[in-house]
């Protein structure tokens, strides 16, 4: 099975094709940017994008996005320049600990793709289920707002 990950062809080893699109991401991918939080969809630090739209990438076969487009974080910065949303990530210096960052990065490029200036609640509701403890809430919001309008 090959999958397309960040535009690239990525084949998937034979044993693990039962696995959830986490597990073959981070083993034997490579790509460890989507964390396993909870294990239940609930955290969102798994979020990736497929065909565009925030998936949790812990309770998804790995066999479900065969010929589909996988967009992890790894795959958002061009070179050594960062993608606008993690620019602005560190600008506001929303990170703490950052666990969910990525998945918080994930959805809210989700988001901007659908919405291009969403308002402070709509930016809450679309990331409301993205689990941080830290309680950078008002900066990923600042964050965000940095980037809407611009072509994400």
């Amino acid at each position: 099975m090959e999958l397309k990950i960040n535009g690239q062809p990525m084949a998937v080893p034979p044993e693990r094709r039962q696995d959830s699109l986490l597990q073959v991401l981070r083993e034997p991918l490579g790509l460890a940017g989507a964390k396993l939080g909870c294990g239940a969809g609930q955290c969102g630090a798994c979020t990736v994008l497929v065909d565009g739209e925030a998936t949790r990438s812990c309770l998804l076969p790995v066999a479900a996005v065969s010929g589909r487009e996988v967009t992890t974080i790894e795959g958002l910065a061009q070179g050594s320049t960062l993608h606008p949303l993690q620019r602005a990530w560190l600008d506001e210096a929303v990170a703490q600990c950052g666990y969910c960052q990525a998945g918080q990065i994930m959805g809210a490029l989700a988001l901007l793709r659908i919405k291009a200036r969403p308002s402070d609640a709509e930016i809450d509701e679309a990331l409301s289920a993205h689990l941080c403890r830290c309680g950078t809430q008002k900066r990923i919001r600042r964050a965000v707002r940095r980037v809407a309008g611009s072509a994400v």
